[in-house]
């Protein structure tokens, strides 16, 4: 018997979907068949996250040469990290700036699916890079407290109080674009951890200034470690989680097995189920149909397509459809 191999396809996201059947003039396993949806356009970057990306470059670097002086000249473990927190900054937001170019090039034969997967790339060197700040200022801080140095608070003071502005700036320049997007995430987490270090180099710096009780700077630099590594971890985990091809967290394989039997007479069996994303929101799926005898595979291929991409939010599907008792791989 002469098998057709057929797919069906939806349009870009900027435009009506539409469906068409294509047949392959090949001759395959007479019970297999495969189904594609694509969607294009989803999940970049838009020019104002780039443009946003570019300031908070410009204001970000600027500001952590006169850091990096004052925590020298006052003495501050505070300012000092705030500087090193603020120098891998300027890093973190020049690798997500180009990250976000480099993800709008188009498809080729080389890279399939596009080049979104740099920013999600980005996204976990930026949460793998904070974590190891994390360590360096812990242990720093245990060294200022078994051996104190001295510190000049007013000079701390102005200095943080500088930084807190310019942090604010930027962390609010980035918090406007794209918050679904990892990569911007992780570039405003690297920013919001140096508005946490320069809100304690103030507190740190009035406290020695009234009191002179110097442990407070390097305390202090460990607590809002610790506030940079909850959210750097949650970075990480989410961004390896995808680049690992994990399920996404916001789709039940079970759930959508059920729906596409209950709404699809045709379909008997759903199993030997993938499903992974290319960047949050762009999930993408395969599976084996079990499809009753007789029934119309065209027909039951744009159905499943329906209830996968308008009740689970699949913007790219692979179906082998089969008649029931022949699947090949039932895993």
């Amino acid at each position: 018997m002469v098998h057709e191999h057929r797919t069906t396809e939806s349009a870009t996201a900027d435009g009506p979907a539409h469906q068409h059947a294509e047949r392959d003039k090949h001759r395959h396993d007479p019970h297999a068949h495969d189904a594609h949806s694509h969607g294009h356009g989803i999940g970049h970057v838009h020019t104002d996250s780039q443009r946003r990306l570019a300031w908070g470059i410009l204001l970000t670097a600027s500001f952590m040469v006169a850091e990096v002086i004052g925590g020298v000249v006052s003495g501050s473990l505070a300012l000092l990290a705030d500087a090193g927190h603020m120098l891998t900054d300027s890093a973190a937001l020049v690798l997500a700036w180009f990250a976000a170019r480099l993800s709008k090039r188009p498809a080729d034969d080389a890279r399939s699916f596009g080049y979104d997967r740099v920013q999600i790339l980005a996204a976990f060197v930026n949460g793998l890079t904070l974590i190891a700040i994390v360590v360096w200022i812990s242990i720093e801080a245990v060294r200022r407290l078994l051996s104190p140095v001295e510190v000049l608070g007013p000079v701390m003071l102005t200095v943080a109080v500088a930084g807190l502005l310019v942090n604010i700036v930027v962390f609010v320049i980035l918090h406007g674009g794209d918050r679904d997007n990892l990569n911007i995430r992780g570039a405003a987490l690297h920013v919001l951890g140096d508005l946490l270090g320069s809100v304690a180099a103030i507190v740190a710096s009035l406290v020695i200034m009234a009191t002179g009780w110097t442990p407070i700077d390097p305390l202090l630099s460990v607590l809002v470690a610790l506030l940079i590594l909850r959210n750097a971890w949650t970075l990480t985990r989410q961004s390896g989680h995808i680049l690992l091809e994990g399920v996404p967290e916001s789709l039940d394989i079970d759930a959508m097995k059920r729906a596409v039997v209950e709404a699809v007479p045709a379909v008997c069996d759903v199993h030997h189920v993938h499903a992974w994303s290319l960047t949050p929101g762009r999930h993408l799926v395969s599976m084996h149909v079990g499809v009753r005898s007789g029934e119309d595979h065209q027909t039951t291929l744009v159905a499943v397509r329906e209830v996968l991409t308008q009740g689970f939010d699949i913007e790219h599907v692979t179906m082998q459809l089969e008649e029931v008792g022949d699947c090949v791989d039932h895993r």
